[in-house]
């Protein structure tokens, strides 16, 4: 039966490749998850599509027989998102990576979705634009990927989300139709004609349609940038202070934490920026014209110094560049802290109210005493998104027991603070048992919206929705 299935898919995709040996298929059995790590996910098939015909044609195909189909692009999502968890087809299109236009005078680029964020941004340079939304990962995401899964980053906190970016999409149904969703042929900035499709699909991980092409809007970039770095010896000062600046009415661009395990994984893994030890560093990135960036800075600064033991701004380049150098590192860095353990991405991605936050980040210490798990955490912290770092001896059956509890608390403690268990990672497959208990009776509206577009339930099953 499998290699009826590879034989057919071959004749369907003239300008793919097909894969279908068992050292081919175990690559597409993990992403960056702990999930996959425990249990990989092997399909019986994999297509490396580089047309929307191609997304097209192996739709259609899996549509009329019922198989499951897996979109996938750069696979370093942490949620089991992108593997075929109930086996079929995955279907790869980090090879459709072309930037197609960038529209200068409309502001707007065109790209396929296999596209580098980081790419992306390098090929804008030039035109003095930019695509605002900044994963912390930007130089493995897809924009793709940060579309699917509506990613925030770092600077959400002033520019939002990528959907509020993503201006429309060409998007081929589990049928095999393909749409453009944002008014077909449109290059204006906005619309109120029709449903808002895009921010339908835009979220949706691959369960509604697969995107083929991007629309994207782009903005000036900010002609000056500052940088403040505050260090506190107490936790839940750390907290206060992202309130306290939110208060004297200042929009930064960026507000990350490190906490003191991270600092020291830092130090450890690029020691020449000499961090201070503290229990807690913020960084606050402000931007827009040099006049009010030196405002917003020692504003800033005047605000969190009763709150914080050391605080200095900059707008030197090169410290600035120092600076989000090690915040840019930490994900990497923290397995320095236990040698012999590793990095277990489960649990990772709680968003919890901002005033909350002090309080959630001394739960998250207390968990990790709890368990005797040790627990980095760093992340975007202006808009309530933490990334709690466990590390773990992967090969202690019972470390591994405690840590799949330790996840559980930490999903429940974000859902106890009113919180969400995935402020930017996505549900995938590792939330989904949470879905129902986290949306109430709405689940069953956007189960409804997944039964009209993908009645057979081909495309990405086992995601976003519990069984």
């Amino acid at each position: 039966m499998i290699a009826t299935l590879a034989s057919d898919l071959r004749a369907l995709v003239k300008d793919g490749q097909v894969l279908d040996s068992p050292s081919e298929l175990c690559v597409f059995a993990y992403d960056a998850s702990f999930m996959t790590q425990l249990e990989p996910r092997v399909p019986d098939a994999a297509v490396v599509a580089r047309s929307t015909a191609d997304v097209s044609n192996v739709l259609r195909y899996a549509h009329e027989r019922g198989i499951p189909v897996t979109p996938r692009g750069a696979a370093s999502g942490q949620a089991a998102g992108s593997v075929a968890v109930q086996g079929g087809i995955v279907l790869s299109v980090h090879a459709m990576d072309h930037i197609l236009e960038v529209d200068v005078a409309n502001m707007q680029a065109f790209c396929e979705p296999g596209v580098v964020h980081a790419r992306l941004l390098e090929e804008l340079r030039p035109t003095g634009l930019t695509f605002p939304p900044d994963p912390g990962s930007t130089r493995m995401a897809t924009v793709g990927g940060l579309a699917s899964t509506n990613a925030h980053g770092m600077r959400a906190v002033k520019y939002g989300p990528t959907g509020a970016w993503v201006l429309g999409l060409e998007v081929v149904l589990p049928n095999g139709d393909v749409i453009e969703t944002g008014s077909v042929a449109s290059r204006a900035k906005q619309s109120s004609a029709g449903l808002e499709l895009t921010k339908l699909f835009v979220g949706s991980e691959g369960t509604l349609g697969v995107f083929t092409k991007l629309r994207l809007k782009l903005m000036p970039i900010p002609p000056a940038r500052a940088i403040v770095m505050a260090l506190f010896d107490v936790l839940e000062n750390a907290g206060q202070a992202v309130q306290a600046v939110f208060a004297a009415g200042i929009s930064p661009s960026a507000i990350e934490i490190v906490d003191q395990r991270c600092i020291q994984a830092i130090n450890l893994y690029r020691p020449l920026l000499g961090l201070p030890e503290a229990e807690a560093m913020l960084l606050f990135e402000v931007d827009g014209n040099p006049p009010g960036c030196r405002w917003d800075a020692e504003k800033i600064v005047e605000v969190v110094t009763p709150l914080s033991t050391r605080v200095e701004w900059s707008d030197e380049p090169k410290r600035m560049t120092a600076l989000w150098e090690g915040r840019s590192v930490v994900g990497a860095a923290v397995g320095l802290l236990r040698p012999g353990s590793n990095r277990a991405y489960c649990g990772e991605d709680i968003c919890v109210p901002v005033a909350r936050i002090p309080e959630c980040l001394r739960a998250l210490q207390d968990i990790s005493t709890k368990y005797g798990i040790p627990i980095a955490t760093y992340g975007h912290i202006g808009g309530g998104d933490l990334h709690p770092g466990h590390l773990i001896d992967a090969r202690d059956p019972d470390e591994i027991a405690r840590l799949l509890r330790v996840a559980d608390e930490v999903h429940e403690l974000a859902l106890r603070l009113g919180g969400t268990t995935t402020g930017e990672h996505g549900v995938g497959a590792v939330r989904a048992p949470f879905m129902a208990r986290e949306h109430g009776p709405a689940l069953e509206t956007m189960r409804a919206i997944k039964a009209a577009l993908d009645p057979k339930c081909i495309l990405n099953p086992g995601k976003i929705f519990p069984a």
